[in-house]
C-alpha cells in the first residue's frame, strides 16, 4: 500500500514531494478532464481518495500521525478535485487549478486547517480534499464571473 500512498515513489522526491505529487497528477487529471469533463474529474478524484484512505490506513500509526512527508496520494486526488473546477483542459486553466491547490495546501486556512488537525488516515486526505474544493470553487466562481479568463 505504500506505493500506492507515494504514488509509486513521487512522493520521495525533494525537495517539496507535495509540489511534486500535484505536479505528477496534473497529466492524468486533465486527461480526465479531457475525456469526461469536471464530473469525471471529480469522481476520479473521490475515488484515488478512498483508495489513498485505504492505503495510509494501512501505514504505520506513527507515520499517520506525523503525515509523513512522502505520502502524497493525497495531493494527487486534492489537485484532481481542484481541476473539476475548469470545463475545458488550458494551459491557464491547469496553471490557476495548480497555484490555487498549492496555496491552500501549504498556507492552510479555515477549513483546511480543521481537516489537518486530524492526525490520522481521514485527517491526511481530508485537508487536500478540503483544499482541492476550495480551489475548484474560485475556479468556478471566476469561470461564472469572467467567462474569458477561463473557458
Amino acid at each position: 500500500m505504500s506505493g500506492l500512498a507515494s504514488l509509486w515513489g513521487v512522493g520521495r522526491l525533494r525537495p517539496a514531494p507535495g509540489t511534486w505529487g500535484s505536479l505528477v497528477a496534473l497529466a492524468p487529471g486533465a486527461a480526465l478532464l479531457a475525456l469526461g469533463g469536471p464530473g469525471l474529474v471529480a469522481l476520479a478524484a473521490l475515488a484515488l481518495a478512498w483508495a489513498g484512505w485505504r492505503a495510509v490506513s494501512a501505514l504505520p500509526p506513527d507515520e499517520q500521525a506525523n503525515d509523513a512527508g512522502w505520502i502524497v496520494v493525497d495531493e494527487a486526488a486534492g489537485q484532481w478535485l481542484a481541476l473539476a473546477g475548469l470545463a475545458t483542459v488550458t494551459p491557464a486553466g491547469l496553471v490557476a487549478a495548480f497555484l490555487l491547490f498549492r496555496a491552500f495546501d501549504v498556507l492552510k486556512p479555515w477549513p483546511v486547517s480543521w481537516a489537518d488537525r486530524r492526525k490520522d488516515a481521514l485527517g491526511i486526505m481530508l485537508d487536500d480534499l478540503v483544499a482541492g474544493a476550495l480551489a475548484a470553487a474560485i475556479l468556478l466562481a471566476v469561470r461564472l464571473v469572467v467567462p474569458e479568463a477561463l473557458p
